[in-house]
């Protein structure tokens, strides 16, 4: 009984612990996941037994790589300085990977563009690494965990050039071994984000951020990307409401959940609110970005769930925002107060030396002839009173 319960202790807290994942480490794990399940659905949908949507998968690798060149300055071809230039690009690649996602009759552009990312891209990284002297060979010589960071690379590297073939030639390979080349390249991604996540612990110096002409941070990207989504979304559905585009719903519900997933795992920014990064939290986000990639890649599947999911995360985001307005509010009670002007008090409650307003009365009423002329005033009035109110009215009695 005691062990249990000391499991059950140790595994609240390390739910509840920071987690450190870098932000290279989290679109890593998002691309590598993308490639994994990609590959496992291939299987039933060789078959038959589900449906497949190209575009959506190929729009969500375009966005990923957008989102890398945006925030990180790395692109497929290499490290770049964060410029005006390579924002704009970064942007438009964006542009066409949403626009992918939401409209079915897009491919050779997206095909174009990801062979290029895949098979040029990767066969330049590869020569970078290995002329660098800042990398191949230092690595080598530092060894230990740099050696796993060696093969990662490589076999990524090398794996991202077939990825690229593969998408320039569909037909080179069987279904069944395109679905083992994207199962291999996922797994490989993920074991070289892995890799630099214990890097980037161990020697947090390694970790530098590319300098440039354009200061973003993580969440300015973000809501950047989010408001290209929402201004396509806008627009694109003016002329699929009129019948003149079709139009991927499910592709637009994984592609919202995926970018939930990367403000969740880079930030703990969450559509009900700001979260601290546990790990409870980035396994949610986990648990999103696997929904999203679903719902891109397999049409129609989700899209009741997933509709549900987000108007409720919706609601309950914009609850909870009325709710801490509403609490935070000033009340009347802690409202500052002006203090009145000096002698006001005084004037109001005063007059003369320290003598009451009724005693100050009290001695008018008291000087020579001044009373009687009060009483003779009030008599004056009271039968003025009287000859105005009818006979016999109750008010007259007395």
């Amino acid at each position: 009984m005691n062990i249990v319960m000391r499991k059950t202790d140790r595994t609240e807290c390390l739910l509840f612990k920071e987690a450190d994942l870098p932000l290279e480490v989290v679109i890593l794990i998002i691309g590598g996941m993308t490639l994994l399940i990609t590959g496992i659905l291939s299987f039933p949908v060789s078959v038959g037994a589900l449906p497949y949507y190209e575009n959506g998968l190929y729009g969500l690798y375009l966005v990923i790589f957008a989102l890398q060149a945006i925030t990180l300055g790395k692109t497929p071809f290499g490290d770049m300085s964060k410029s005006k230039s390579l924002l704009t690009a970064g942007v438009a690649v964006a542009a066409v990977g949403i626009v992918t996602c939401f409209i079915p009759i897009l491919s050779r552009i997206p095909r174009l563009l990801l062979f290029l990312c895949f098979g040029p891209g990767g066969f330049l990284l590869l020569l970078q690494m290995c002329l660098s002297p800042k990398k191949l060979r230092s690595w080598a010589s530092h060894g230990r965990i740099f050696r796993h960071l060696i093969v990662g690379c490589v076999t990524v590297y090398i794996l991202s050039m077939l990825t690229g073939l593969l998408i320039w030639e569909e037909s080179l390979l069987t279904t069944d071994m395109t679905a083992v080349v994207a199962m291999a390249f996922g797994v490989a991604i993920l074991y070289l984000a892995g890799v630099l996540r214990k890097i980037y612990s161990e020697y947090p110096e390694v970790e530098t951020r590319p300098g440039g002409s354009v200061e973003l941070s993580t969440d300015q990207a973000m809501l950047m990307l989010m408001g290209i989504f929402m201004l396509l979304l806008g627009v694109l559905l003016v002329p699929v409401g009129l019948g003149l585009l079709p139009f991927s719903g499910s592709a637009q519900l994984g592609l919202l959940m995926v970018i939930f997933a990367v403000q969740m795992l880079a930030s703990g920014s969450t559509p009900i609110g700001t979260f601290p990064r546990t790990w409870l939290v980035v396994g949610f986000g986990l648990l999103f970005a696997a929904l999203g990639i679903v719902s891109c890649i397999i049409p129609e599947i989700l899209i009741p769930a997933l509709t549900v999911l987000v108007g409720a995360l919706n609601v309950l985001g914009g609850a909870i925002a009325l709710m801490k307005l509403w609490v935070s509010r000033p009340r009347r009670s802690e409202m500052p107060r002006e203090p009145p002007p000096p002698g006001a008090f005084k004037a109001f409650c005063r007059t003369g030396d320290h003598e009451p307003v009724d005693s100050h009365v009290r001695h008018i009423d008291a000087r020579p002839g001044f009373g009687s002329h009060a009483d003779h005033w009030r008599d004056s009035r009271r039968e003025r009173m009287r000859s105005l109110v009818p006979f016999g009215h109750p008010g007259c009695a007395g």
